[in-house]
């Protein structure tokens, strides 16, 4: 049987073995690798991104359309992702398969796109998204709410809010969480799987059945005609010069960004090879699993939205926050049982990809395609070196952002969650 290093050790029962003193440990069930898979994906983007799309395309089929299109490539990707799991249980996951099918260009330039933009941007944006939604909690955390005053250079600015300093908290804190062993992260992110699943679900089926009523979009604006929801393309996205059904087509691929970015972690399980025991039978059961349930609660969870909320409301929700806004409808209070559940699920699903990234560039530490103390595991026999450059790194993508002037000349500083987003996904899709 393979190690997590990729070389030979005796473990025929898939018991926890160590082949050296410095290898991974295999400790992770299936059970603990399907809650890896669906503490991922259930993050922050479900309750958020909805808003984006539904501006985008217009209409409630398109809304429905563009998760739907989304999520059928998140289930035929994992199972993909199943097959090569099984062939190649180790640590690294898809930087291995590229390595092993293309050579070590590919697994290279996959290897430092996942640092430097992929999986430290996921872990930002999922840690931006969790200071936003706790500060609904607490006033002041806030993105205007300076510690330091942004310094403008060019297009872009370099501040920090009370929201950017709560979101690198949660960054430091989770990563310090996991260098003290692998028994303590997967804990951590098995409980808060379990309790944020079930929050999201009673969710749901509150949507569907107390908030079912004919004020949603589902009966009171056009399915599949956007224009006669008062939809045009270019107030969809300013500047855009196309019309008609080609302007429509462009806008759904646009509207798809948000829910791949929601639904793009899964492929973080197969990072942990190394550490799942019986890895040939346990990662693929994992990743069809743990998507399949998560790609059917997404979809209940925008026809939910689409039942309870007008079109309107889902769109232009305030900051996005569509879940939000669709409990508040239903419970008509200020939603801070909301907000606590959705800073749990953010929480859970940031543990899960600051666990998994590091075991990336652990191995190509060991192939010497990145820093070697990387290669390295502590006493614990997790990458505290690998964990620790992951969680600086995406607690500095966390400070710049974009500037622009309105209309009347006002500075205008971008939105961080979205930046994050549109960096992320034209990069990781490549790959």
């Amino acid at each position: 049987m393979l190690s997590a290093n990729g070389a030979h050790a005796r473990d025929t029962t898939g018991a926890r073995t160590l082949s050296t003193t410095t290898d991974l440990v295999r400790a992770l069930g299936q059970l603990d690798s399907t809650m890896i898979v669906v503490g991922i994906l259930i993050g922050s983007g479900i309750f958020i991104v909805s808003a984006e799309s539904a501006r985008l395309v217009g209409a409630t089929g398109w809304l429905l359309v563009v998760w739907a299109l989304a999520g059928l490539m998140t289930v035929t990707g994992s199972q993909c992702g199943a097959e090569l799991a099984a062939m190649l249980p180790r640590a690294g996951g898809q930087y291995v398969f590229l390595r092993e099918a293309y050579g070590p260009g590919p697994a290279f330039l996959f290897g430092w796109a996942l640092f430097l933009i992929i999986q430290t941007g996921k872990i930002a944006a999922v840690a931006v998204a969790c200071a936003s939604f706790s500060g609904v909690l607490s006033p002041w955390i806030s993105a205007d709410h300076y510690i330091a005053e942004p310094i403008v250079v060019g297009g872009y600015a370099v501040s920090l809010s009370t929201q950017q300093f709560v979101a690198i908290v949660v960054i430091l804190l989770l990563t310090a969480v996991n260098t003290r062993g692998l028994d303590v992260g997967k804990r951590i992110q098995n409980t808060l799987t379990v309790i944020k699943t079930a929050a999201f679900i009673a969710m749901i089926v509150l949507g569907l059945t107390v908030g079912w009523s004919r004020d949603g979009a589902l009966w009171s604006s056009s399915w599949w005609n956007p224009t006669a929801n008062g939809w045009t393309p270019q107030q969809a996205r300013p500047g855009l010069e196309m019309t008609g059904a080609p302007a429509l087509v462009l806008l759904i691929g646009l509207g798809m960004v948000g829910p791949l970015f929601a639904q793009s972690g899964w492929a973080n399980v197969t990072f942990t090879g190394g550490e799942i025991r019986n890895p040939g039978r346990n990662l693929p059961r994992a990743l069809v699993v743990g998507t399949t349930i998560v790609v059917t609660l997404y979809l209940l969870a925008n026809l939910a939205y689409a039942a309870t909320l007008p079109l309107a409301d889902i769109q232009y929700a305030p900051q996005n926050r569509v879940g939000t806004a669709m409990m508040q409808a239903i419970l008509e209070t200020s939603g801070a049982l909301v907000m606590a559940a959705i800073v749990i699920s953010t929480f859970s699903c940031n543990n899960g990809l600051i666990l998994a990234g590091a075991r990336v560039y652990y191995a190509m530490a060991r192939d010497g395609l990145f820093f070697s103390p990387a290669g390295t595991v502590n006493a614990r026999h997790v990458p505290a070196v690998a964990l620790l450059t992951q969680g600086v790194w995406a607690s500095l993508l966390i400070l710049p952002r974009t500037v622009r002037a309105d209309s009347a000349g006002s500075i205008v500083y971008g939105n961080i969650y979205t930046q994050l987003l549109e960096y992320i996904i034209s990069t990781e899709l490549v790959f």
